[in-house]
């Protein structure tokens, strides 16, 4: 997996839903996002490879004549067959995992920054079970310690149509109880402006 990422350079990870596609306006926003992103800090998009909300980030790096770099899986959710190729990305872009554990180190080695001059963050898209088997895994890495220790990581929850409303409020409550601490509090953001600002101070 360190071949890709040396080769393709680390970046901006995106976690979505392989479900919403062309027609859904979260894929529009997820594209425009993603352009927008690159654009500031030129860097590789990262995504599971996918379809959906991953295709939209992809379809939104290449837009902005950016690198992009993938970890997928042979069977998305929501997909009736199985397929080792990516329909339009070179191989040499992406690896085949056979299993969901392989593309979450591929996709968390993609985010862990090297050096100050590596762009790095997280953002979470509106998605199902895959989504939040993600991000809840790199946000116990981030409380571990294991990434941003030394080099933050921003992690960017996009709470598009208050997707996410009810998970922020749980994660609240869980810091009131004491269970999360507040590195794991996430930067809400509901708009690529809000977004933009946020990563030009980091």
């Amino acid at each position: 997996m360190n071949s890709y990422h040396n080769r393709l350079g680390r970046g901006v990870v995106y976690l979505g839903s392989s479900r919403m596609g062309p027609g859904h306006p979260h894929y529009s926003q997820t594209q425009e996002l993603a352009r927008e992103i690159a654009n500031l800090l030129d860097c590789t998009t990262w995504t599971g490879a996918g379809p959906g909300l991953m295709d939209a980030a992809i379809k939104g790096a290449q837009e902005a004549g950016k690198a992009v770099g993938g970890f997928k899986i042979g069977k998305e959710a929501g997909e009736w067959t199985t397929s080792k190729f990516h329909p339009y990305l070179p191989s040499e872009t992406y690896l085949t995992c056979r299993f969901f554990s392989a593309r979450k180190h591929g996709l968390v080695d993609a985010v862990v920054r090297s050096s100050s001059s590596d762009k790095t963050a997280v953002v979470a898209l509106p998605g199902g079970v895959g989504t939040l088997d993600e991000m809840f895994e790199i946000l116990a890495l981030i409380q571990l310690e294991r990434i941003g220790s030394e080099l933050p990581v921003p992690f960017i929850v996009m709470n598009y149509d208050s997707f996410y409303a009810k998970l922020l409020d749980f994660l609240d409550d869980c810091e009131d109880w004491g269970t999360v601490s507040k590195v794991n509090k996430c930067m809400e953001q509901k708009q690529e402006a809000h977004v933009n600002k946020s990563l030009k101070m980091f």
